[in-house]
């Protein structure tokens, strides 16, 4: 364990890498990225959070964490209602992990189930990790495994998870997330784009882990993906913290049957910002305000799309993080959800 999760919350299927890859600043990053290099090949410097952003994000998770803990008792339910006792949590890290950890706990406090959680890696571009899979295949039936992450943005994971399952049969390729504004998920909270309070930090709230990695000189052949341990952050880490927070607030008689039809397709309202603002790579357009606000926090933003300019409620560390990297907020009709991030062409900047 690398990591500040506790053993019994999560099983980290991770190779530990820290001190074998020095991090990158956030222009030369996204300059080698829109060269060619992928993104997995890299890790990032870890953003330091002003104070005015950490006050940001305490009231956010103050304000969000009764609606996070109503969409983890739902997607909790929805899990054990198909999968019982036998159900085995894969969670995609990093930002799944504390999701899957609050799953798993909502279950065992509710049903009194000791419910098994991993934490793999998948990148988009290069699958999911495989030895991880092998690994948990080897100790659990392929119809228990339920895959978990936070959020949909445009689809990219899910699509994913459905190209990498074709080499693992029997196993469900459908997502359990908490918000689902892509419309895409087998199982959610809800489709509303709301802010989960773990988005708007990054190894601080996910403990202390970076982004998992994916080099061949460092993974060997029969190596788990990647990821750093920043132990140097020790005394900054919120990991537990946005934890409890959630789960004081479980509320176990929810009506998680309650019909949730989802709208329209995410990724039609994705090309349509393409076509609107002449972006031809799709994998410039982030949507929803977890994926907007990781551009903010480790890319190089050129505007961010919001359904309003007033609506400090839902997108208050948005605003927040916008005049501290200097990005432009702009009004835009958005449908599914409530923010976007549109990453800047490195030629442009």
């Amino acid at each position: 364990m690398f990591s500040t999760y506790r053993p019994e919350d999560v099983t980290i299927l991770l190779k530990d890498i820290t001190g074998l890859v020095s991090p990158l600043g956030t222009k030369e990053r996204e300059a080698l990225i829109q060269s060619g290099v992928h993104y997995s090949e890299m890790l990032p410097l870890e953003y330091k959070p002003s104070a005015a952003y950490m006050a940001t994000y305490c009231q956010a998770l103050s304000m969000y964490s009764q609606i996070t803990a109503d969409a983890v008792a739902i997607v909790a339910e929805r899990i054990w209602h198909e999968k019982g006792r036998d159900a085995v949590l894969v969670s995609l890290a990093r930002a799944g992990t504390s999701i899957g950890v609050l799953i798993k706990r909502y279950l065992t406090e509710k049903y009194h189930a000791d419910i098994q959680h991993y934490t793999i890696s998948i990148i988009r571009g290069k699958g999911i990790d495989k030895n991880a899979m092998n690994h948990i295949l080897r100790l659990h039936r392929p119809e228990h495994i339920q895959f978990v992450d936070g959020w949909t943005g445009k689809g990219a994971i899910q699509n994913e998870l459905i190209k990498a399952m074709q080499a693992f049969p029997g196993v469900s390729p459908g997502l359990a997330v908490l918000s689902d504004p892509a419309n895409i998920a087998e199982k959610c909270g809800t489709h509303d784009d709301f802010l989960i309070a773990s988005s708007c930090l990054n190894s601080t709230v996910s403990g202390l882990m970076s982004r998992t990695f994916f080099r061949p000189d460092i993974i060997g052949e029969n190596d788990y993906h990647g990821a750093a341990f920043y132990a140097g952050l020790r005394d900054e880490d919120l990991t537990y913290q946005f934890i409890d927070a959630v789960a004081e607030r479980f509320r176990y008689d929810l009506d998680w049957r309650a019909n949730q039809a989802p709208g329209s397709s995410g990724m039609d309202e994705v090309k349509k910002i393409c076509r609107e603002f002449d972006i031809a790579d799709i994998n410039f357009v982030k949507p929803g305000i977890g994926e907007a606000t990781r551009v903010l926090l480790r890319r190089l933003p050129w505007k961010i799309l919001v359904h309003s300019l007033d609506d400090h409620e839902h997108l208050g560390h948005l605003y927040q993080l916008a005049r501290e990297k200097n990005a432009e907020v702009i009004a835009y009709p958005l449908v599914n959800y409530r923010a976007c991030g549109l990453i800047k062409k490195v030629a442009d900047a």
